[in-house]
């Protein structure tokens, strides 16, 4: 089944990754980047099943233009992905304003522009799959010195929940990708770390550490991930989340326990907040973990 793709970020990482496994399946591919010029080798490569296309995702006019001309060139749209992201380091003390909410910019109202351009074009044609990608830190979350990153990883988890219920009846799938650690140029020239003061060194610059400075690098195969993906998106049954990689995986299903826990462990208290219900409601045990 031959798909027509809309891919942000395509000049590197995950992008660049996914434009390449869905052209190596057959399918045709409109590539968005900020510099679509640095997509030349693969236009060289795989001919007209690549349609780049200058985009930079923060503008919606130009998300609106762009999800015009791939249909407008190709006929139509299958699956929309939201790659485009970054983060900085700092702590949420330090970091400034224009910083934390320009990078709230590309990682969050990027993917709420791209998407709301392409409702409309989905829904009559009569579905599509829109991929938004997130992280296991938009899952998990509590990793210091990205705050503004994750926090729009979570955002997009809202978003995608209520995209996902205004848009089924029309066909329109959602999933929202969770990779943990990657080989890609995320944690590369892509990220600015910021000053670490001191008094941050065991929190942020401990995972300053972890990301620039891991010899072994991160554990993630990007082709591995591009090529699962394309294989998803061909699927009738298609999940809401999907973590990638074994940090995700095993920390999503932790993080998933512990919560199930929690909730049964509180919902007597929980439940009689309401009119109807007993009240008031025997607190569980107050004793430290």
């Amino acid at each position: 089944m031959k798909q027509i793709w809309f891919i942000t970020g395509s000049s590197r990482g995950f992008g660049r990754a996914l434009v390449r496994a869905a052209l190596e399946a057959g399918d045709l591919v409109a590539a968005t980047a900020r510099h679509p010029e640095q997509l030349a080798d693969l236009g060289a490569e795989y001919g007209d099943s690549i349609h780049p296309i200058a985009l930079d995702v923060t503008d919606p006019a130009a998300a609106a233009s762009a999800i015009a001309a791939a249909h407008g060139h190709f006929g139509g749209l299958d699956v929309i992905v939201n790659n485009a992201g970054y983060a900085n380091v700092s702590p949420i003390e330090t970091t400034t304003d224009a910083d934390f909410r320009a990078q709230f910019e590309t990682n969050f109202w990027g993917v709420y522009n791209v998407s709301k351009a392409a409702i409309p074009m989905l829904r009559e044609q009569g579905g599509g799959l829109i991929m938004q990608f997130s992280s296991v830190g938009g899952r998990v979350g509590g990793s210091p010195g990205i705050a503004s990153y994750q926090a729009a990883k979570f955002a997009i988890d809202g978003f995608s929940r209520v995209l996902q219920a205004e848009t089924a009846p029309f066909g329109v799938k959602v999933i929202v990708v969770e990779p943990s650690g990657f080989k890609t140029d995320w944690a590369g020239s892509s990220m600015i770390i910021r000053d670490i003061p001191e008094t941050y060194a065991e929190t942020v610059g401990a995972v300053n550490t972890q990301l620039r400075q891991n010899p072994d690098g991160p554990a993630g195969d990007p082709a591995r991930a591009a090529e699962i993906l394309v294989q998803v998106a061909k699927r009738r049954d298609i999940p809401y989340h999907l973590p990638l990689g074994v940090t995700a995986a095993e920390r999503s299903i932790r993080l998933d326990e512990q919560l199930l826990a929690e909730d049964r462990k509180w919902r007597a208290v929980s439940r009689s907040a309401d009119f109807a219900e007993p009240y008031s409601a025997e607190f569980p045990p107050d004793t430290a973990d």
